[in-house]
This record gives C-alpha cells, sequence and structure tokens, in this order.
C-alpha cells in the first residue's frame, strides 16, 4: 500500500499533538466523581452550634408532616405525577398508603402513586438520617458587620463548637465557613476571622479538619482576591502541620465583574487558575448578583433571565474542569405567619397557604436549577430542606428509566471496545453519565443496587469511575 506521509513525519506531528492533547486533558478532565452536596445550608456564625445540622433536620421534618402529613397532599400541592389520580379523603389516603406499603418494589412502581409515594417516603427518611449535607458557618451576611472583639470571640467559640460537633458527631459529612470577602474595606477583617477560627480548631482537635471542609471566599472579581487566599493557607498549614494542599477554598460567582472583566472575557478560567488546584467548586449569589444586574428586590429571583445568563457563562466557561457548581437561594421561606398556641380556621387555613404556596415556589426554583445542569443550591431556612429533597429526588426518580437506558448502551458499546483492543475514547462521557446515578445515589434517591440496571455490578459503580470500569473489564 502506497503512503504519502513518512513515519518519522508522522511521528513529529504525533508527538506534538500529543503534547497538546494531554495539556487539553489536564485542563478538562471531565466531571469529578466526588461527591457533590446536593445543598449548602448557611447560618449565622453566632448562632452555630455542635447539634445545629440535627436540630434543622428535626425542624424540617416537623414542618413537613404538619404541612403535609401524607404523600398524597404533598403530591397536590407541588403537583406531582398521578396527583389528579389521588383523593384527598383521609380514610381513602390511610387505604392507598396502606397497601403501596405492602406491595413489593416492582410492582409499585406499576402504580399512578409511585413517584408522589416514594418521593414522600424518600424526603422523611432523608430528614431522620442526613437533613443537611453541607453546612456554611457565615461570618458574611448571616453574620453583619460587628465591632471586632465581638467577631474574634464569635470565631472562636464557633470553631470550639465545631470541634464538639466533631468528636460527637452531629456535624454535616460537609462543612466549612464564610469569610468577609476580600475587598479593600474588608479584607483586614476576613483573614483575622480566618486565622482565629483555624487556629482555634487544629489547636483544639490536635490538628485535625472535619472530612470535607472547606473556606468559601464571597464576592470575588479579581483573580488576585483568590491567589492572596491561596498563600494564607500555605501560612496556616504550615504553622499547623497540615498535609500541603490540604485547606480547599471555594469562590462565588455574584458580581457581574467575573462573569465578563473589563476586555470583555469570562475571567473564571483565571480565577480557577489562581487558586493552584485549592479551588473546588463556585456558588451562584442570587441577590448579589442580580443586585448587580440593577434588578429591584421585587424581581430578584432564581430563575430571572439575569441569573439563566450568568449560569450559561459560568458553566461554558468551566465546563469540563471538574469544578462543583452550584445555584444560589430562594428567599421565599415556608414559615407560617400565626404562630399562636390556639388558632381559628381562618388562621389555620392562612397559615397552610402561606407554607405551601413558599412550597410551590421553592421546588420550582430547584428544579430549575436541576434542569439546567445545577446540582447543588443554598438553602436559608430549615423549612425549606423538605422541598429541596421533593424536587431532587423527583428530578431523579422522573429521569432515572431513560437514563438507565443511555447509559446501558454505552457501558455496552465501551464493551465492545474493550474487547477488540481499542481504547475508547468517550471516557469522560461515560463518566458524565455514570455521575447521574452517582449523584442520585448520594442523595438517596436510588440504591446502588437499582443502579445495576445500567449493567454495571455494584462493586463498578463502588469505583465512581467509568475509567476505572473500563480498565477492569479489559482485564478479564
Amino acid at each position: 500500500m502506497n503512503l504519502s506521509i513518512a513515519d518519522i513525519e508522522r511521528d513529529i506531528l504525533m508527538n506534538a499533538l500529543k503534547t497538546a492533547n494531554l495539556s487539553f486533558q489536564k485542563t478538562y478532565p471531565g466531571d469529578k466523581p466526588d461527591r457533590q452536596p446536593v445543598h449548602t445550608v448557611y447560618g449565622g456564625a453566632n448562632l452555630f452550634k455542635s447539634d445545629t445540622c440535627i436540630k434543622l433536620g428535626e425542624i424540617a421534618l416537623k414542618n413537613l408532616l404538619t404541612f403535609a402529613p401524607d404523600f398524597v397532599t404533598l403530591a397536590k400541592v407541588l403537583e406531582l405525577e398521578g396527583n389528579t389520580y389521588l383523593s384527598g379523603d383521609k380514610k381513602k389516603i390511610k387505604k392507598l398508603t396502606k397497601s403501596l406499603d405492602k406491595l413489593s418494589e416492582a410492582k409499585r412502581k406499576k402504580h399512578p402513586a409511585w413517584l408522589a409515594y416514594t418521593v414522600y417516603k424518600k424526603i422523611i427518611q432523608k430528614l431522620q438520617t442526613e437533613a443537611v449535607e453541607d453546612f456554611r458557618i457565615d461570618f458574611e451576611d448571616g453574620f453583619g458587620n460587628r465591632p471586632d472583639a465581638e467577631e474574634d470571640a464569635t470565631a472562636e467559640q464557633a470553631a470550639l463548637e465545631l470541634a464538639k460537633g466533631m468528636q460527637e458527631k452531629t456535624i454535616s459529612p460537609f462543612i466549612g465557613i464564610r469569610i468577609k470577602p476580600f475587598t479593600e474595606d474588608l479584607k483586614n477583617r476576613g483573614v483575622r476571622t480566618l486565622d482565629i477560627f483555624l487556629t482555634t480548631l487544629l489547636q483544639t482537635t490536635k490538628g485535625q479538619l472535619p472530612e470535607n471542609f472547606i473556606v468559601m471566599l464571597p464576592k470575588v472579581t479579581i483573580p488576585e482576591q483568590v491567589a492572596t487566599m491561596v498563600r494564607l493557607l500555605e501560612i496556616i498549614e504550615k504553622k499547623n502541620n497540615l498535609p500541603a494542599g490540604v485547606l480547599k477554598m471555594e469562590t462565588m460567582v455574584e458580581a457581574t465583574q467575573i462573569i465578563m472583566d473589563d476586555e470583555g472575557r469570562n475571567p473564571l478560567m483565571k480565577i480557577v487558575r489562581a487558586g493552584e488546584g485549592r479551588l473546588i467548586a463556585a456558588h451562584f449569589g442570587t441577590y448579589d448578583y442580580t443586585a448587580s444586574c440593577g434588578i429591584t428586590a421585587k424581581y430578584q429571583t432564581m430563575d430571572h433571565p439575569v441569573c439563566d445568563f450568568a449560569h450559561h457563562m459560568t458553566k461554558v466557561a468551566l465546563g469540563g474542569t471538574g469544578i462543583f457548581l452550584s445555584d444560589g437561594a430562594t428567599n421565599v421561606m415556608p414559615v407560617a405567619p400565626h404562630r399562636e398556641k390556639k388558632l381559628t380556621a381562618a388562621q389555620k387555613k392562612e397559615n397552610r397557604n402561606t407554607v405551601h404556596n413558599a412550597w410551590k415556589i421553592g421546588y420550582g426554583h430547584t428544579m430549575h436549577s436541576l434542569i439546567n445542569g445545577f446540582y447543588q443550591g443554598w438553602d436559608l431556612n430549615p423549612a425549606q430542606l423538605p422541598m429541596r429533597y421533593a424536587a431532587t429526588y423527583t428530578f431523579f426518580l422522573s429521569s432515572i428509566e431513560d437514563a438507565t437506558h443511555r447509559l446501558k448502551l454505552f457501558v455496552e458499546r465501551a464493551a465492545i471496545s474493550t474487547l477488540t483492543g481499542d481504547i475508547f475514547d468517550d471516557a469522560a462521557t461515560g463518566q458524565g453519565l455514570l455521575n447521574f446515578f452517582l449523584k442520585a445515589m448520594n442523595c438517596g434517591a436510588i440504591t446502588e443496587e437499582e443502579a445495576t440496571a445500567t449493567g454495571l455490578t455494584v462493586e463498578e459503580i463502588r469505583t465512581r469511575s467509568f475509567y476505572k470500569i473500563l480498565q477492569g473489564r479489559r482485564k478479564k
């Protein structure tokens, strides 16, 4: 067979291309298989206690059972699939619930009430076992500007409470602090709070950090702010004998300048690079961002078009980098206006309508985020937690059949490639498909066994890596 390109000519070009390809893969490794929490709960540092996350779960469960004592009520409020089939009669609801309880999961899935029933049951279980996935001890908006002596004392006390929570195992699986921004006015205050908090915590715990601990730097506008944080974290690590790089950070997208800089470019990748591997997440600040766009308070909502624009720009800028993205918060709280011990029928109705209306808004905002590829958001009040999980579970469970089919076909395609000895170049896409199931399992929407319908084994799923799955199958 005659060829025009000599081997040496080809090798020179391919080696040069290899360097470029590997550089690209390093910058864009694809979605991380690590667990990403579905939300971050914010609370003022002055209010944080070692058992705060436990108490938040108790309040959330009480709120759900008070205003949706059964799955039918919740289904009708949120207009879940099959809600028109369901009757609001208490006796019929009780009878239906008992009959569904007795069915096998396979038979239950064929029932019109399956989704509503399953979502409700999973919400209750989640609130009883792990109501808060991620908590941020807040020294910024949730704490405000206070005298230095007061913030110093609060930083120390919050660290002691966190140490106590670590010992008693009452903290959330992900946790961290949000300090004040590194603006000219507040940078020194932010650094001092960070130093007091971490030094106190590490001295109390003898150098131990909570699992998945992170420092949030808000209102980032320039890479230099992140770079400065990196240097500060390095100092803290050295002084406290911590492994280099163990302290991680996240940034906030809440100013127009972080979407487009003075040269008309998106600076997010520069900001990520300034983190030198420490920056692992970017959170959207709904209300600061909309305010920076000139949107008045009445119209500052999570689904405003300016927010969608910022989300799309962020996803385009950081897509494939492995940086976790989080949406912001709903500011409509599902809290009853009347709290007297004895309520009139009119007051009870107003309470119910107020909470249900807020539920619809919160559920809608979370679903909007999920549909747009943001699998995490903020919660500001424990009463918001039930709707966080209602939307999350509905999203995953209503999509699981199609996702299973897609991943199964992809696994089969990869298996053929493995058998023929070819390299499967679409492993990153496979990881993206696998991550749907990992996210669903992490939050309790599905079990490992349910994920095996994709053609993967439980052992393969536990590797959390599509590439490792391919390697394992290649060896067999």
